[in-house]
């Protein structure tokens, strides 16, 4: 059994947007018809009504030949309506749930394959302050409570089954920018190493990467997928990643944007065993 996974990241629909990108992610979706596309968060530039009105589109989009899971990013929340802890932590994520899925968390099972969503974007809470005023809101947390999920959802999972986290802030330091977008990644890994976690699919760093981080429990592979917007790092091309599992390995294959050919051509591959 195969499963096929097109993973993209950072599509902030509104300024940054570039149609031919996007219009070139629909028509390769429809082509390649993925068993799963997975969109690890900040759909949206500003958290507004029309960014995410064209990310739904987007998702029902691919929703006629693939099943979709979907998380927020740092991007995707209004986090002004609860700064701090203060006020309905729901309501920044009002925007989201009405347009794109009342569940930030979503767990997804095809054959062969768990995705549980973990959302790692928490607004401003006193665990990611920093100095740096432009990170305001910025950094990514992920909560003991989210773990315990995540071991009870990967619990419920048949044996055999891949297990694939899809969060939004990168876990791994990025080439160019020099920074991890998680707060205690080595925790964070240490726990998807203890509950076998065998991808983890993100972005937030703005450019594509694949890495393999070896646990002395259990190795996981990282997939992180560079923006599809005018706002990659370095003036790299923007890139989604496609994913091939089977019950042997697993190849991750980044796809990068072309201009003359008005489309995404093959870049880097690696192929990693199960």
């Amino acid at each position: 059994m195969t499963t096929t996974v097109f993973h993209c990241s950072d599509l902030h629909f509104g300024h940054p947007a570039v149609p031919e990108q996007y219009e070139a992610m629909e028509a390769l979706i429809q082509d390649r018809r993925y068993d799963v596309v997975a969109i690890s968060g900040d759909l949206s530039q500003r958290a507004h009504s029309g960014e995410f009105q064209r990310a739904r589109a987007f998702i029902k989009h691919a929703e006629r030949v693939s099943k979709v899971i979907c998380i927020p990013g740092n991007h995707d929340v209004q986090w002004w309506k609860a700064p701090l802890g203060f006020g309905d932590e729901r309501a920044m994520f009002a925007m989201y749930r009405r347009y794109i899925d009342d569940e930030i968390e979503p767990v997804l099972r095809v054959p062969g394959a768990t995705f549980a969503g973990l959302n790692t974007s928490h607004g401003v809470v006193r665990q990611a302050l920093t100095w740096r005023l432009r990170d305001i809101s910025i950094i990514g947390i992920v909560h003991r409570a989210q773990i315990d999920r995540l071991r009870e959802v990967f619990a419920r999972s048949p044996a055999g089954d891949v297990r694939v986290v899809v969060m939004h802030h990168n876990p791994v330091k990025g080439e160019l920018s020099q920074r991890h977008g998680l707060k205690d990644t080595k925790r964070a890994l240490g726990a998807f190493a203890d509950i076998a976690v065998d991808l983890v699919l993100c972005g937030h760093d703005h450019q594509d990467a694949i890495h393999y981080i070896e646990h002395t429990k259990k190795g996981t592979v990282i997939s992180t997928a560079g923006t599809v917007s005018n706002r990659m790092r370095g003036g790299r091309p923007s890139s989604v990643n496609s994913i091939s599992i089977t019950s042997e390995k697993m190849e991750v294959s980044t796809l990068v944007w072309n201009a003359a050919s008005g489309g995404f051509v093959s870049g880097p591959v690696k192929c990693f065993a199960r």
